[in-house]
């Protein structure tokens, strides 16, 4: 048997362009986002395979405890080939990946970011927020309950709603105080939120939404 012909009956490991064709492609969404703040430092707990991020952003930091995305992210050729083409100017230059628990705690110093990313992963807020900078923005959708219990949170304040469209992304700053509304006020409750691992229903909704902590103005 000719060994360079790869075997018809073996599936390709999983990888960003994998996760590409099936979930999508979310690096419009990042360069949108450095078109308005350019984050410099990023973390992503929960990031599985979804390498966007590092298309606009030059430092990631991923976090998750899935085995397929610890040896993607082992395989730097594989994961530079991916990103060939695909970055901004400046975006990409370091990676690193965290093969744990993000509930549990960091080998990262406090404050270490500036953009800090939870996109269908559960309370990343609640376990992560100390590894935020005082000025840093918090990206978060309402899948897992995050931006809901966010929304919750005393210490931070709304300040973009992210729309998607067909893959296209844009940043609503304006109206603020007409998303995060809840359809039944009763279902405003942390608990509930955690115990049920979704978000709240909301009378306006967007694709994902940005908080930053009270009291900073960018």
């Amino acid at each position: 048997m000719n060994a360079s012909r790869q075997d018809p009956g073996r599936r390709k490991a999983p990888s960003w362009a994998s996760y590409r064709s099936s979930i999508g492609d979310r690096s419009e969404l990042f360069a949108t986002l450095s078109g308005v703040r350019r984050p410099t430092k990023a973390l992503y707990p929960g990031s599985y395979l979804d390498l966007s991020p590092s298309t606009a952003i030059p430092t990631v930091t991923f976090v998750d405890t899935d085995r397929r995305a610890a040896r993607y992210f082992a395989d730097d050729a594989l994961v530079r080939a991916d990103l060939q083409g695909r970055t901004l100017p400046g975006a990409g230059i370091d990676i690193s990946f965290l093969h744990t628990d993000y509930t549990t705690p960091l080998p990262i110093p406090p404050a270490s970011f500036d953009l800090l990313i939870s996109l269908y992963a559960g309370p990343v807020w609640e376990h992560c927020q100390q590894y935020l900078s005082p000025q840093g923005w918090f990206l978060a959708n309402t899948s897992h309950g995050d931006a809901s219990l966010a929304a919750l949170d005393p210490s931070l304040r709304l300040v973009a709603a992210v729309h998607e469209r067909d893959g296209r992304y844009r940043l609503n700053t304006g109206d603020l105080d007409h998303y995060l509304i809840p359809k039944r006020a009763s279902a405003a409750d942390p608990d509930t939120i955690r115990h049920q691992g979704r978000g709240i229903a909301y009378t306006k909704t967007a694709f994902a939404y940005v908080f930053t902590a009270v009291g900073n103005q960018h």
